[in-house]
């Protein structure tokens, strides 16, 4: 008579506290990439709403009203009023919508120009990489505000001269990062595959190693819009940059200095705190969308 036996395998606990413990470090990691997500969508909505408000905001939204002047912060008037009586909420805003304008533009610009002349000078030999070195050593050898307010003389001052002072100004330290990227993937196999194959220069770029350097190009157009929309407001300010008639934060920053002296704090105070509170979320998208799209940051 043969009896039967039988045999039961337990599970090793640690194995079972490994897999709690991976299943617990995804789940950390997907609730923190989906907080992420929603930070970022949160601030590009706000920022659109800026932009949307200033650009369908009638003028007579902050329009003169020497019957309301020089009133403090309120529930009718947030912000409060200037001296002519016009309504500082309304003034920011269309001041905001402007700087993002100007600086949505200008940005893509000096990016596009630095990714062609970071490509340009990591695909087309050593004499335009001599090139490009030479142009980004003369452009970072002049301090950034006085370049600035030099283009911008230039040409006239105005919007073509934001425009252009600030294009001009901030390809530098992107570009370097495009060609950097673009020497490593110089390097791979199928690039070098597809060069050998007969593909010119400017099409193994097109194919190859544009798509690669998207990433980057998003995340440094990000990450300089703050910069481009500062130095906006610092040149208008210093009267070298939007005409006077326009409302842009670097003006109504300009008019209200002189009246701080009496008091009226909220003319600067509230322009200057909304300037710097887009400021610091563009900096959050940008910071987040590298998290995002880096694997090494996304387990930090």
């Amino acid at each position: 008579m043969h009896s039967s036996v039988s045999v039961k395998f337990e599970k090793n606990p640690d194995s079972k506290n490994f897999d709690m413990g991976i299943k617990s470090k995804l789940s950390n990691l997907m609730n923190r990439r989906l907080m992420l997500f929603c930070i970022t969508v949160t601030a590009l909505l706000i920022l659109i709403a800026v932009a949307l408000a200033g650009i369908l905001m009638p003028e007579s939204a902050y329009a003169t009203n020497f019957s309301q002047k020089n009133l403090a912060p309120s529930f009718a008037h947030p912000f409060g009023t200037d001296w002519t009586g016009r309504d500082m909420l309304a003034r920011t805003i269309k001041g905001l919508s402007v700087s993002l304008q100007v600086g949505t533009f200008s940005t893509m610009v000096s990016c596009c120009l630095a990714v062609f002349l970071g490509i340009g000078a990591a695909t087309m030999g050593r004499a335009a990489d001599t090139i490009f070195s030479w142009l980004v050593d003369i452009i970072l050898g002049v301090p950034h505000a006085v370049l600035l307010i030099l283009i911008s003389f230039a040409v006239g001052k105005g919007v073509q001269g934001v425009f252009l002072g600030v294009a001009i100004t901030h390809w530098p330290k992107v570009a370097r990062i495009i060609r950097a990227e673009v020497l490593q993937l110089r390097s791979r196999q199928y690039i070098r595959a597809s060069a050998k194959l007969g593909r010119s220069k400017w099409e193994v770029a097109k194919i190859h190693i544009v798509p690669q350097i998207i990433p980057q190009f998003i995340i440094a157009s990000i990450l300089l819009f703050p910069h481009a929309i500062l130095h906006e407001a610092s040149i208008t300010f210093l009267g070298y940059g939007l005409p006077p008639e326009m409302p842009s934060v670097g003006i109504i920053l300009a008019e209200s200095m002189r009246y701080l002296t009496t008091g009226m704090w909220w003319l600067t105070v509230m322009p200057g705190v909304s300037l710097i509170f887009i400021v610091l979320l563009f900096e959050a998208i940008g910071e987040n969308i590298r998290t995002l799209t880096d694997p090494y940051r996304a387990h930090e």
